[in-house]
């Protein structure tokens, strides 16, 4: 859903730059539409869940519990097909501090509900459930009402019949953006799925859940950043500025890296610490500390990752960046990952290093062809881009006023 929803990231950011405001509305409602009847088709995963990590195998007791988080996790698909679009909707147009106050209210009542519903009244799995959901339909609410109150000008001009044209082409660019971040998002999922497999599994899901977690609040700040590079580029190439999208990359590069070098290094000093705030159980702590130092690298490369995916988002390449992470991920990543873990019985550090490597090797990859690119010629395709998907439609518009 996020990733489909990163197609209005190109389209609304190089219409953005181009001029072209009146189209970002009717490119949110697109994607509202793709985005709503794609959550339908989810929503049965969600509800066969238990029965399909059955299938693959997971013990009975986990399949059970995620079965059941699952069905009550359903609100929450069509929440995340209104908040993606709006959030690149506003992204587009650099309107990020209103984002982060609904956010900061949404954290602190979720986090007070959490712990009720979790903690207090002991609702468990089923209360945070309850929890997330209402806190997604808070940002969606709370975001829509920021729209509809004029706030965005000509961006948002009402509802129009015209977000149902060219829906055929919208559908290819969002899951050519889908398949992009699925393939990487996935990959790190396949961690902890491979993991229940091993030798006391419990020890292992926890330990893995513990620093995924903490890579995630990493990856937050390269998520944001990973936002920032798509729009600055997207924006400046739609406006015809190639050199200065060029600058913006290298900026963001450096500023994502040294933070995740800081972040790395607290990690690697604490490391017989920290996992004390994360379980009570010795033997998860011990192996969350072992793997202190796989995590620590990995930090790093995914705070550099994230941003030139999103230059990658920004330029419109997310098709070809598909393929890229089929090859570095799936192709070599993942069997090597399975290869130390279970021929060379390294258990849990093996499934990692051979993650770490697939990454590293992806990261390169964005590197040389972020190295190679001509921006003169992204500028040229950003023009005709925003000419196929929403010049056409500006002409149609001035007829009908004329």
């Amino acid at each position: 859903m996020l990733g489909m929803g990163s197609a209005l990231e190109t389209l609304c950011g190089q219409a953005f730059g181009a001029g072209q405001l009146d189209m970002l509305g009717i490119y949110m409602q697109r994607s509202w539409v793709i985005l709503n009847s794609t959550a339908i088709l989810l929503s049965f995963l969600y509800i066969f869940a238990e029965q399909f990590m059955k299938v693959m195998g997971q013990p009975d007791d986990i399949s059970k519990a995620a079965g059941v988080f699952a069905i009550w996790m359903i609100p929450q698909l069509f929440a995340y097909a209104m908040n993606f679009p709006i959030a690149k909707f506003l992204q587009s147009q650099s309107k990020m501090m209103v984002m982060a106050l609904i956010s900061v209210v949404a954290l602190v009542l979720h986090t007070f509900f959490s712990w009720l519903l979790m903690l207090k009244l002991g609702w468990g799995l089923v209360g945070a459930a309850f929890v997330l959901n209402a806190s997604w339909w808070f940002i969606v609410v709370a975001q829509l009402i920021y729209i509809f109150s004029g706030t965005c000008g000509r961006a948002w001009s009402g509802f129009s019949w015209k977000a149902f044209q060219n829906l055929w082409g919208f559908v290819r660019l969002s899951v050519a953006s889908a398949i992009m971040l699925c393939l990487e998002v996935w990959y790190y999922m396949a961690l902890i799925l491979f993991a229940g497999y091993l030798m006391n599994p419990e020890v292992s899901v926890d330990a893995l859940c513990i620093c995924m977690n903490i890579l995630g609040w990493g990856g937050m700040m390269a998520i944001g950043f990973n936002a920032a590079i798509s729009v600055r580029v997207s924006n400046e190439l739609g406006a015809g500025h190639p050199r200065t999208a060029k600058f913006s990359v290298a900026v963001v590069v450096v500023t994502s890296f040294l933070l995740g070098l800081v972040l790395s290094l607290i990690l690697i000093i604490t490391r017989k610490q920290y996992p004390i705030a994360f379980s009570s159980n010795m033997d998860v702590r011990q192996l969350v500390s072992e793997l202190t130092p796989w995590l620590a690298a990995s930090i790093v490369i995914n705070n550099v990752q994230p941003v030139l995916s999103g230059v990658a988002i920004g330029a419109g390449w997310q098709a070809l960046v598909a393929y890229v992470n089929i090859g570095c991920y799936y192709i070599f990543g993942i069997p090597l990952g399975l290869i130390l873990s279970y021929k060379i019985n390294m258990g849990v550090i093996g499934i990692w290093g051979g993650m770490l490597a697939g990454t590293i090797l992806q990261t390169g990859v964005l590197f040389w062809l972020i190295y190679k690119t001509n921006w003169n010629k992204e500028a040229s395709i950003a023009e005709d881009r925003i000419r196929q998907w929403g010049g056409d439609t500006d002409e149609k518009s001035k007829d009908m006023e004329k």
